[in-house]
């Protein structure tokens, strides 16, 4: 016999609060497992209180699917998703005993029929070795466990370590593409004015002949440091890096075109007072709640008068989380810097506090 509508709909009301018809196989199956009900009363359990940030969390993604943190988690779905199918990839390449494997794609000029002839070599790069690619050339390097790196025409690589949780080159010049799907802090990047460190990304980072150049992350996040100077580029933004001063006032790449030239004015180690005041007041007339992760960047690299001007200017922007004051920020206090930062939704900066700080202990180990 069929089930019907509204033998359907008094079948629901049964199991929802008792009332109702329950059909015959809602019965069959409630007698069946009667003899497992519980008969006496609910044992006691110990109550579990959730941090009321954890709780906020689930709550505005509750009433609004699409939040920053929402935002925030596909990217990180969407990493580990890439990481693990190119991890999967039959083109991954060895690690060898002491050095990493090496794909070399060479091309020549188009022959007459339009065909440009490819030539591929593998080779291997070793630690202490140099890569060095012409301008005719590409190569790809694959680690097992930590990504992928490609290295295009003219660039100039050195392999420095190679091991468990600790994979680092030094980019002389040139250009790569990152593509790591290892823990935070595990693959390292050197140049000759700054040191990029992966928190689980995908990222380009040029290097010209002056040792100076620009990173841009695609998925991800990245840290770029030197000499306690440091700068976060998430997805979207760019940073450029200096030989003079290291790593510069990072930007998403959709910002106005005035903004990116202030903020180039504002990294400037030589720019006079006049011309400095107006780059400051274009940055901060320019600057949009998205661009609330620059000014944050600019708090530690200007002066007292300019920074009270930039406090105000985020201030505006995306309030201060509860415990940071202005006296704290304007004292330039590392604990409000870092949950200001936190409340931007860009990646826990704890990540790269603890990558700080086990890379430290690392190569200064106690005597």
């Amino acid at each position: 016999m069929p089930f019907e509508p509204q033998d359907r709909a008094g079948n629901d009301s049964y199991l929802w609060d008792g009332t109702g018809q329950p059909n015959p196989e809602t019965l069959r199956l409630e007698q069946a497992l009667g003899r497992f009900r519980q008969s006496g009363p609910a044992p006691p359990f110990p109550a579990i209180e959730l941090p009321a940030r954890r709780w906020r969390w689930w709550s505005e993604i509750a009433s609004n699917a699409w939040t920053p943190r929402f935002a925030a988690a596909i990217l990180v779905i969407s990493a580990l998703g890439c990481g693990l199918w190119l991890a999967q990839s039959p083109k991954t390449l060895s690690l060898g005993h002491s050095g990493w494997s090496v794909e070399i794609t060479s091309t020549s000029r188009p022959s007459e029929n339009g065909d440009v002839p490819v030539a591929k070599k593998a080779t291997r790069l070793e630690l202490g070795e140099s890569l060095e690619i012409d301008a005719v050339s590409k190569a790809s390097l694959a680690v097992p466990e930590i990504g992928r790196i490609e290295v295009e025409p003219m660039s100039r690589l050195r392999l420095l370590q190679s091991s468990t949780g600790r994979n680092r080159i030094a980019l002389d010049r040139g250009t790569i593409h990152a593509t790591i799907w290892a823990p935070p802090g595990q693959f390292v990047v050197d140049t000759p004015s700054a040191t990029a460190v992966d928190l689980g990304c995908m990222y380009t980072l040029h290097i010209d002949d002056s040792g100076s150049g620009i990173l841009r992350t695609t998925l991800g996040w990245v840290g770029f440091h030197r000499n306690g100077r440091e700068s976060f580029i998430p997805a979207g933004a760019a940073c450029p890096t200096h030989i003079q001063s290291g790593p510069g006032t990072p930007y998403f790449e959709d910002a106005s075109d005035a903004f990116r030239t202030a903020l180039a004015q504002l990294d400037s180690v030589e720019l006079d007072r006049p011309t400095r005041k107006s780059a400051l007041a274009s940055a901060l007339r320019e600057a949009r709640v998205r661009d609330a992760f620059t000014l944050w960047h600019l708090l530690p690299r200007v002066n007292g008068v300019e920074r009270a001007l930039v406090l105000d200017r985020l201030t505006a922007l995306v309030a201060p989380p509860a415990g940071v004051t202005r006296e704290g920020i304007l004292g330039l206090d590392p604990a409000m810097l870092d949950s200001w930062w936190n409340a931007f939704d860009l990646g826990d900066i704890s990540l790269w506090r603890h990558w700080e700080q086990s890379w430290t202990a690392r190569e200064n180990p106690p005597k």
